[in-house]
């Protein structure tokens, strides 16, 4: 029976899954950070934000954040400040994330070429092989950060990204890096600028 992870390694697990996205590459790979935002929501007026005050927070009801959660935060303010977003005491924006960590089991059945048969009627060597099925089954952690920007006058929730890739324990001994690109590679996602003409801009290329 697995042991359940504990709410800081899954935390810190999920984000090192999120980082696969940019690390890593692959086509198959960068497809799993997705966006989505209100095509209703006035984003040229937007020009402040700030975090919800549960963003991040001890699972256990302390009024603390975890070491992880204060780096996504460092990460999230860095690239809404590149936007020209300053946070703010009143912000326009409201700022959340949350991170899920699940485990995955893939089940697969294939078939299996075994040596050639003997012929008994003939009492010669064929060249047929034996054939069987062979089940395979998969297992491994899958984590999403998710990230979302809600219009804090209206509550409404007007932008949401999300990263999701395999967890990987290696991808843990640089934590730091693994939140800033992670959270790097969702917020290309990201179309608008603070006061902009509140239209997409175009999808930039990865740096």
């Amino acid at each position: 029976m697995r042991r359940a992870r504990s709410f800081p390694q899954a935390f810190g697990l999920a984000i090192v899954a999120c980082l696969l996205v940019v690390l890593v590459g692959c086509a198959e790979t960068q497809r799993q950070v997705r966006s989505d935002y209100d095509r209703t929501a006035n984003f040229s007026s937007y020009r402040t934000f700030d975090f919800l005050p549960e963003a991040g927070r001890s699972p256990t009801g302390g009024d603390y954040s975890t070491l992880i959660a204060q780096r996504i935060v460092a990460a999230i303010e860095r690239e809404m400040a590149a936007r020209g977003y300053v946070r703010a005491e009143n912000p326009d924006l409201l700022v959340n994330f949350r991170v899920t960590v699940k485990n995955i089991q893939k089940v697969s059945t294939v078939p299996s070429a075994g040596p050639p048969a003997y012929n008994y009627r003939y009492g010669a060597y064929r060249g047929w092989p034996t054939y069987s099925y062979e089940t395979w089954v998969r297992e491994y952690d899958e984590g999403t950060l998710l990230i979302d920007l809600v219009d804090a006058s209206r509550q409404q929730l007007v932008w949401e990204g999300a990263g999701t890739g395999r967890v990987t324990q290696k991808k843990l001994d640089n934590i730091e890096a693994t939140v800033n690109a992670a959270v790097a590679a969702i917020f290309e996602q990201y179309p608008f600028r603070a006061g902009g003409s509140g239209v997409p801009l175009p999808p930039q290329p990865p740096g």
